[in-house]
């Protein structure tokens, strides 16, 4: 974990090289310049025809090439080689690129927030068609995706050529995004002037799973002689093995939650009265479950990706493309927790604290108790996503003036979790249990021997038996179009339609017998499943009396024993199930657009002014319709929903070329997101699981969130490789979908106590609600600082250095509703960290390279207001570094080693303004190593 002041002193370090490569590069003035490349023929897709990318340095000179050409302003990442992108995982690519952050699952990046705005806001497209692609995570990352947010971990970045960011708008682009478009392209035949083979073999290791692992890839490509017909096929297999393990206590809650402590309870200058305080204005916390826990992760990713392209004459193009993915693999969740702080009824009722200490903020942050019932849980998960996309593209010209462009293509995302077993072991009104929070990782010691099976047992109507398969599918079906004219040398006009067909489809499932009904075992058949956990904590400094392992449930020895795929007593039912019921969401959204656009270069015209951009409005039609379960009296009934809207979306982008190596952008736009597609289910879902009790409800008449944007940047290109941009951007953003959470007694929900049967909790029980409702929206305003310098003007071999780095600063203060009564608070946008930074430095020879980054991100809300009177939950800052190494053994042949979270980052997650401490795990270190061959 890097303070806060080792950041600051890295960024002013990083600041004042930047500032020597600055003057560098003024006195590298001679040096030819690299000269603007030519607007793109379709700025949907940018690509470079015919470019051959080797190297770190080539790539990132490609990029700067497309990125200066633009009129809209684009980042793009491209490919060193053929199946060679610059990091192992899309995201982490991403990040490289100025207002770009990253959420990580399992110790890689998922997902992506473009200028303070998360994945919600964020579309992501594959070869030009918008896609969805969804995973599972830990309950703690965010569990399933069930939003618009794409998943990149289900990719190897293997597959790709290049990355695009688009973060100002064009009416060609289509609608859903307020932060960016991120565009992801597939190689093609037609990149490679020759017949090109790759093959790549490396093993991969992670510090805390301490296994080996392979990752291999291939890349054939091969065109006719006449250049009229190509194809492409590229295939990648990676396995992973690691851990995730931390201290998790779900999060803090108030002395009087859950019935308050006992009578008995004791704190030196506090009564019972104030110990079991409500009332929030002097109420001391707690942690809800005060644990351990440990993830054994183990993954397979499958990837193949195919391109043929034929040119039967030089104005006709046609382009068909297709892209395969699965991931799959199984998480074995061992945790230990004491339950009792999160339980109504004989739980925390009947806990006695011994002794305790509070802070400064109320919180009891150190203490000593009796009566505490413990858990163990452990939870078994199989689970695995397909995705799979093909479309097809026409280029049709017409002349020299006239062009037909025309894509059609469908996606599929399938995420099945088919197995999520969860099997818990308890111990009830146990003494001496202690924990401590003084420092950032807790101190947790049981008072009894949890390495001993004897001390759990599974207890009829308290230990549970979860068995909750799941699945979430999207698809998308596009169609899209638009002729092109060239009317004057300095003028094109353009006019399109597209159709967007987007399905979503939930479900769930739980025990028909409910989930606290448990089997009767013998002494022999519990020891028969009883494992013991051992090793926890490699890697953290634990403080002193902290258990490394305990006694566990092996839950697959559970599951044969009990014969649970037959024995009706562990049947899993869905919709017949009220528990379940809620998961089961269906949605459909047809979009419609149809836009007009004009490209102008003026410096390509008689009047010589070098003046550049594009116009344009955008109409699109909107039709969404959903359905889900509501719970009327004793019945459930499936409800549907339908909403229609239209927007209109005007958009310009202007770039004044001051000189051939400066130039100026100004951007303008009114630009639209949809809402979660879940959300907008009419349904709702109840949930309980151990001490959590919650019940959440979808808002099918949840609207668009709307943004007015304005961009103006400053871009100077001295010498080949080079640049040093200052960008300003401000969005006033309408209303956005916030999550409303409130507590209520059950009965309050007005659903039927027969709900709750099967469970632990019983109608007279506090649950959280949620909804989403729409809120009042605020104002965004940023600023990016960019910086990319090869260091050719140094002497010897200090001229194959080179550094690129970025700063970006944004604030978006939002106003969320916090009471039915319409009060409201002002916080920070979900997602957005308001200072975030990115750093490399490089060598590079014909033979080797060498290069080292790091990202900074600071800290991000995640829920505002938080549950139980907390202000807010979210992620403290993080600082992850990554290298690599390659040397060409010969002109084929290649050796690499990467390091990947080299510093061991945690994942601190807290919750209040006062920074409780909610989850804080780790992953360990990945060194990757291995060879790669191209012909």
């Amino acid at each position: 974990m890097t303070s806060h002041h080792g950041i600051v002193r890295g960024l002013r370090a990083g600041t004042a090289l930047l500032a020597l490569c600055a003057s560098g590069a003024a006195l590298a003035q001679q040096a030819p310049a690299t000269p603007p490349a030519p607007p793109a023929t379709a700025p949907a897709e940018p690509e470079t025809a015919e470019i051959v990318v080797t190297g770190f340095r080539q790539s990132l000179n490609s990029a700067l090439g497309i990125k200066r050409s633009q009129s809209a302003s684009i980042d793009v990442i491209k490919a060193e080689d053929a199946a060679e992108f610059p990091d192992l995982n899309l995201a982490e690519s991403l990040q490289r690129i100025p207002g770009v952050t990253i959420s990580r699952v399992n110790g890689e990046g998922r997902n992506v927030t473009v200028r303070g705005l998360g994945a919600e806001y964020t579309r992501v497209r594959i070869n030009g068609m918008e896609a969805i692609a969804t995973s599972g995570g830990t309950d703690a990352s965010g569990g399933t995706n069930r939003g618009r947010g794409f998943d990149f971990n289900v990719f190897s970045s293997d597959l790709f050529n290049s990355l695009a960011v688009r973060k100002t708008a064009t009416a060609d682009v289509e609608e859903g995004s307020l932060g960016g478009t991120v565009d992801l392209q597939i190689s093609r035949p037609f990149d490679y002037n020759k017949p090109t083979a790759v093959f790549s073999a490396q093993t991969s290791y992670n510090t805390l799973a301490e296994k080996a692992t392979p990752r291999l890839s291939a890349l054939v490509s091969t065109t006719t002689s006449d250049g009229s017909f190509g194809v492409l096929m590229s295939v990648s297999y990676e396995e992973r093995v690691l851990k995730e393990e931390g201290a998790n206590n779900t999060r803090w809650t108030f002395g009087g939650f859950n019935g308050g402590f006992s009578p008995a309870s004791t704190i030196a200058g506090y009564t019972a009265a104030q110990i079991n305080s409500s009332n929030l204005d002097n109420a001391l916390f707690h942690p809800r479950i005060p644990g351990l826990s440990s993830y054994e992760i183990d993954q397979k990713r499958l990837g193949a990706a195919g391109s043929i392209q034929f040119r039967p004459s030089d104005s006709t193009l046609l382009t068909i493309d297709g892209l395969y993915s699965r991931l799959q693999g199984t998480r074995e969740e061992s945790s230990l927790g004491a339950l009792s702080f999160s339980r109504s009824g004989t739980g925390k009722p009947q806990t006695i604290i011994r002794e305790a200490t509070i802070d400064a903020n109320r919180n009891i942050i150190r203490g000593t108790f009796d009566n505490v019932d413990l858990r163990i849980q452990s939870r078994y998960d199989e689970l695995k996503t397909d995705f799979y996309q093909v479309n097809a593209n026409l280029e049709q010209k017409f002349g020299d003036r006239l062009k037909f462009v025309g894509m059609v293509g469908y996606a599929d995302s399938s995420f099945g979790n088919p197995v999520q077993n969860t099997v818990t072991i308890d111990a009830v009104n146990t003494a001496n249990f202690k924990y401590d929070y003084s420092s950032r990782f807790p101190l947790v010691v049981p008072g009894v021997d949890i390495s001993q099976a004897s001390t759990f047992s599974i207890i009829n109507g308290t230990s549970e038996i979860r068995l909750r398969p799941q699945t979430v599918d999207n698809s998308f079906k596009n169609a899209k179009g638009f002729l092109e004219w060239k009317a004057i040398d300095a003028l094109k006009l353009r006019a399109g339609v597209d159709y967007r067909d987007f399905k979503y489809d939930a479900t769930g499932g739980q025990r028909v017998l409910g989930e606290t009904v448990t089997p009767n075992l013998s002494a022999a058949q519990f020891a028969s499943v009883v494992r013991q956990f051992t090793g926890f904590g490699k890697g953290i400094n634990l403080p002193a009396g902290t258990p490394t392992g305990w006694t566990a449930i092996d839950v697959q020895a559970f599951m044969r024993l009990v014969d649970a795929g037959n024995n009706p007593f562990y049947a899993v039912g869905g919709v017949d199930v009220p528990a379940a019921r809620g998961q089961f969401i269906t949605a459909r959204e047809r979009n419609t657009g149809f836009w007009g656009m004009g490209e102008f270069d003026l410096g390509d015209s008689g009047i010589g002014i070098p003046l550049r951009g594009d116009f344009g409005l955008r109409y699109v039609k909107t039709t969404q319709d959903s359905t889900g379960y509501v719970s009327l009296g004793t019945t459930a009934s499936l409800v549907p929903a339908t909403r229609k809207y239209h927007r209109w979306l005007p958009s310009a982008n202007l770039v004044f070329d001051i000189t051939p190596n400066l130039l100026t952008r100004l951007a303008a736009a009114k630009t639209m997101a949809r809402s979660n597609i879940a959300q907008l289910s009419p349904g709702g879902n109840l949930s309980v699981a151990g001490g959590s009790r919650t019940f959440s409800a979808g808002n099918p008449d949840l609207l668009p969130t709307e943004s007015k944007n304005l961009d103006f940047a400053v871009e100077w290109y001295p010498t080949r490789g080079s640049v040093y941009a200052v960008a300003l951007f401000y969005k006033d953003i309408s209303s956005f979908a916030q999550s409303f959470s409130e507590l209520v007694p059950y009965r309050s929900l007005g659903l039927p106590d027969s709900l709750l049967n099967g469970t632990t909790a019983v109608p007279t029980d506090v649950f959280t609600r949620s909804q989403p409702v729409n809120s009042p929206g605020g104002k965004l305003k940023g600023a990016e600082l960019n910086i990319q310098q090869p260091l050719t003007f140094l002497p010897g071999i200090l001229s194959n250095f080179g550094v690129l780095g970025n700063v970006t600063y944004v604030s978006a203060n939002i106003e969320y509703i916090t009471s039915t009564a319409g009060q409201t608070v002002t916080e920070p946008l979900l997602g957005l960290s308001k200072w975030a930074a990115n750093g490399t430095v490089y060598y590079e020879t014909k033979k080797f390279a060498i290069r080292g980054s790091v990202a900074y991100r600071s800290r991000y809300l995640t829920a505002v207001p938080s549950t139980e009177g907390q202000s807010y939950q979210g992620v403290n800052s993080s600082v992850n570094v990554d290298a690599q190494i390659s040397y060409n053994i010969n002109e084929r042949l290649k050796l690499t080693i990467e390091g990947i979270n080299l510093t061991d980052q945690f994942n601190d997650q807290f919750v209040d303004v006062t920074n409780r401490q909610s989850t804080i795990t780790h992953t360990g270190r990945q060194f990757i190593a291995g060879l790669r061959w191209s012909l």
